[in-house]
């Protein structure tokens, strides 16, 4: 039997979600009820308890006088009872109705009440949760690039007074951890480039002496190149990560997608007519514009398409697609190749992470490739998307902010289209 799915009900008739502020007016709220209710009980069994107990005068109080004296007084005392108790029979059920309306408006009272005392709770919540809701919204606006902002709580020396000093605090920390983070990448282009460059400069020099130089020197020195090349490579790649995570975006510019993918083909070009390749390019000319970093996203573009040339089989395939739709730029790189698994395929976005296979040789990149093309998407507000192909390969989304409009003082490249 078909299981039959409940209506889902309306925006405006579903529950709030359950903050603290609401909590906060419930309770407020069922504390005055609950007291309310011991009260209306507490007065209810006094009034019950006054209207039962009727004082009535004693029936042998001790009467002077002779026998005759006594009966007439007897005879007194009985008749006082009875107009008494003729007088309580009458006034009976007016009494009982009293009780009854006078139970009925109490409940009346104390449901509207109840109901004024939640509306208080709401306010005086919202009151107390005031300064909460400014340390959040103040706690979003700050990022890396305004950790010089602080919250400033003022107030009394309270809990919440405490806990603003204390995020300041760690902002504060966190600010001089990132500014030391910066400090590093700048200075470490220069010290860590010499040593490669000198290193260099010395093969260079000992074989381009005079004296033909033994085969195995030839081979070591190409050796010691190729490694050097590598080591050269490895540092950029460090170099651009840690540019984009810091958001160290220079040389900002309005670029088309379309064109910086044709730039990242041509530079590979020589690799994919070495691999027997076959690139079928469907972007859209000039539809998906992004504003950003010129030389970070022509490296997130060629990180892109290096992983789909390295990553591919002999004679085997790359599709590339480029659009913008819903204030969204998107380019999308599959490529063929042998089956991936899709919990693998999800960490290749970290650095170092690479699959099982390219672990054993050192040809296919360093594994900083798409940890590199996630950092400058998140860096320009974007986002990564890596998922394996049911036949085989990798598909790589990278979402971006469209550019509002083709800026003409925007730094766009030479060739670029117009």
């Amino acid at each position: 039997m078909r299981a039959q799915r409940l209506p889902v009900l309306p925006a405006r008739l579903r529950l709030p979600a359950r903050t603290v502020r609401v909590r906060l007016a419930a309770l407020y709220g069922i504390l005055f009820f609950v007291s309310g209710a011991v009260l209306l009980a507490i007065t209810s069994g006094v009034v019950v308890v006054r209207s039962s107990s009727q004082a009535v005068p004693a029936p042998n109080q001790a009467v002077p006088g002779s026998a005759l004296a006594q009966a007439q007084a007897r005879i007194q005392v009985l008749q006082a009872q009875l107009q008494n108790l003729q007088s309580q029979t009458a006034s009976q059920p007016g009494q009982d109705k009293l009780r009854r309306q006078l139970l009925i408006a109490s409940l009346i009272a104390l449901g509207i009440m109840t109901v004024i005392s939640v509306a208080l709770g709401w306010l005086v919540a919202g009151r107390a949760l005031r300064p909460v809701r400014e340390m959040t919204a103040a706690a979003k606006r700050i990022s890396e690039d305004s950790l010089d902002e602080r919250l400033a709580l003022h107030g009394p020396k309270d809990e919440l007074k405490e806990l603003g000093d204390t995020i300041d605090g760690l902002l504060e920390r966190l600010e001089v951890a990132f500014n030391a983070q910066r400090r590093f990448v700048a200075n470490a282009s220069h010290e860590l480039r010499t040593p490669l460059t000198t290193m260099r400069a010395a093969i260079d020099v000992a074989m381009a002496k005079p004296e033909p130089a033994p085969p195995q020197t030839v081979a070591l020195a190409e050796r010691l190149r190729t490694e050097l090349d590598r080591i050269e490579r490895l540092l950029e790649a460090f170099l651009v990560l840690a540019r984009a995570q810091h958001r160290s975006m220079p040389g900002q510019a309005v670029l088309p997608l379309d064109y910086i993918v044709g730039s990242a083909l041509a530079d590979q070009a020589a690799a994919i007519r070495a691999m027997g390749l076959t690139v079928q390019d469907t972007s859209s000319q000039g539809g998906a514009w992004v504003a950003g970093s010129q030389a970070l996203l022509s490296r997130m573009v060629e990180n892109v398409i290096d992983n789909a040339v390295c990553h591919n089989t002999p004679g085997g395939w790359i599709t590339i697609t480029t659009r913008a739709r819903g204030g969204r730029a998107r380019l999308v790189a599959e490529n063929g190749g042998q089956a991936l698994d899709h919990q693998q395929v999800a960490e290749l976005s970290q650095p170092f992470r690479r699959l099982e296979a390219d672990r054993i040789g050192t040809d296919k990149g360093s594994g900083l490739g798409l940890s590199i093309v996630a950092a400058i998407a998140e860096a320009h507000g974007g986002t990564l998307d890596l998922r394996a192909r049911p036949g085989g390969g990798l598909r790589v989304c990278v979402d971006l902010p469209a550019a509002a409009g083709r800026s003409t003082s925007a730094a766009v490249p030479a060739g670029a289209p117009a």
